[in-house]
């Protein structure tokens, strides 16, 4: 009996260390992609501080008003004036086809046409 005991245990702590060992390398695996993910942010995060710095570099109002002076004739952009925008029903919208009705039954059969 005793040895039964002594077989199970062995096989008890046999499995726990393949367990464990799984376990280890999991998690290693785990820890190597979070380092990863955060590599990646890291670099979005630095991509993205650029882009909004080109951003609002190309948005300067003194650069925008030059180029509106330079492009003036070519665009004809004008500048917004109130009596500028027109009513909603000054829209002219188009007029939806309608299908005509026609008085004509049409039958339908699910025989796949053979009578």
């Amino acid at each position: 009996m005793r040895s039964l005991l002594y077989v199970l245990a062995a096989l008890a702590v046999i499995g726990s260390a393949f367990w464990a060992y799984q376990e280890n390398y999991r998690t290693q695996d785990s820890i190597k992609h979070v380092r990863e993910l955060n590599r990646d942010i890291a670099t979005a995060t630095s991509r993205l501080r650029t882009l909004n710095a080109e951003w609002a570099y190309q948005n300067r109002p003194d650069r925008l008003r030059d180029l509106v002076n330079l492009n003036f004739d070519r665009l004809g952009l004008l500048p917004l004036m109130p009596d500028g925008f027109g009513r909603v029903d000054q829209v002219a919208y188009p007029i939806e086809d309608i299908l005509p009705v026609t008085g004509r039954i049409i039958e339908v059969s699910s025989d796949g046409g053979e009578s």
